[in-house]
């Protein structure tokens, strides 16, 4: 059986603006979402066949599965760093991050990539993900791409990592 092979870039670059206030449901979020965490697995949904995608122009999508991920509530950074696979660049990449509330939509998780100083080294464009579920140990988003003009969502599913 021939399974057909895609490259899907998974990034979905969006000018960052910002707010002067953070919604109460936002601000939910933002707690919840501060801390560790781990990103357990990468999958597609609404397409068929094998997929090969690098995610967020950084890298290949099994880096990332395994990848760590922290946010710190209190000032809106955080970072990541990818799993151990072959070809994976393990250095820390730096975030800048916040919650966008969309009232009767789901909020999302948008970010972009900062040096160790705090500036901006992403030229103000950044990374929207949709929040479809999170609880104090489980978070799952989606973000949609196009893959020969056809829609496809790439999940990311991600654990709680308590760490001491």
């Amino acid at each position: 059986m021939h399974l057909k092979k895609f490259i899907v870039l998974a990034f979905i670059s969006v000018g960052f603006v910002s707010s002067c206030s953070v919604s109460k449901a936002a601000r939910q979020d933002r707690s919840a979402l501060s801390g560790n965490w781990i990103l357990n697995n990468v999958s597609y949904q609404g397409g068929q066949g094998k997929f090969k995608s690098v995610l967020f122009n950084d890298s290949d999508a099994t880096c990332f599965e395994g990848s760590t991920w922290f946010f710190r509530n209190n000032n809106s950074t955080g970072s990541y760093m990818l799993g151990n696979g072959a070809n994976c660049d393990g250095a820390e990449r730096f975030i800048r991050w916040s919650v966008v509330d969309r009232p009767g939509m789901n909020s999302q998780l948008q970010f972009k990539f900062i040096d160790e100083k705090y500036k901006d080294i992403s030229g103000g464009l950044g990374y929207r993900l949709d929040i479809e579920q999170l609880t104090d140990q489980q978070l799952r988003m989606t973000s949609k791409v196009s893959v020969d003009g056809q829609p496809l969502t790439v999940v990311y599913e991600f654990t709680k990592n308590d760490l001491p």
